[in-house]
């Protein structure tokens, strides 16, 4: 059963309801002593003589009939929206064979992804088959002693390069996967 003929059964049910219960309590709290206060007092309960307010045994009903009317313009536009808004389903694009013939190696995508700084650190790498010391990086791509560790602790961390202690030095190794 779709979705829209399970929302107007709901709906139609509810008004259904709701007429029935108006009806009902209209029927049940009906009395013939709209003002059974100022009976019961003689209608003396005013100063100077004032008369009596006499209040409309219906006013009640009317604050319940509001707030049906106001459920019911919430299910209109409920049901409107429901309507209009196309429903969002999942699905899986085509992908075009001119997408799958361009492929990348995974040192093309990597430095997609670099600032310049982390791209001549690389490049230096990739120019030393893959395996420098770290002074000798620094003095290549011209960057301070600072810049450069900040670089390889960054490129260590993500599993770009391994950081091997030599002396006074590191060793730096790209990984495999970007040979």
């Amino acid at each position: 059963m779709k979705k829209v003929n399970i929302f107007l059964i709901l709906f139609v049910i509810s008004l259904i309801v709701l007429i029935i219960l108006f009806a009902i309590m209209f029927s049940l709290s009906s009395s013939t002593y709209p003002n059974w206060m100022d009976d019961m007092w003689g209608h003396m309960g005013g100063m100077m003589g004032g008369g009596s307010v006499v209040s409309d045994p219906l006013l009640g009903y009317f604050g319940i009939l509001i707030v049906v009317i106001g459920i019911v313009l919430v299910s209109i536009a409920g049901l409107v929206y429901f309507l209009i808004v196309p429903e969002i389903k999942p699905g899986f694009q085509n992908l075009q064979d001119e997408n799958l013939t361009t492929v990348t190696s995974a040192y093309e995508s990597v430095l997609k992804t670099l600032n310049a700084d982390e791209v001549k650190v690389l490049n230096v790498l990739k120019n030393h088959d893959g395996k420098y010391l770290q002074k000798y990086i620094r003095h290549e791509a011209k960057l301070s002693r600072l810049k450069t560790h900040r670089v390889l602790s960054r490129f260590a961390d993500r599993g770009i390069v391994t950081l091997k202690k030599t002396g006074n030095t590191n060793e730096v190794t790209l990984a495999e996967w970007l040979r």
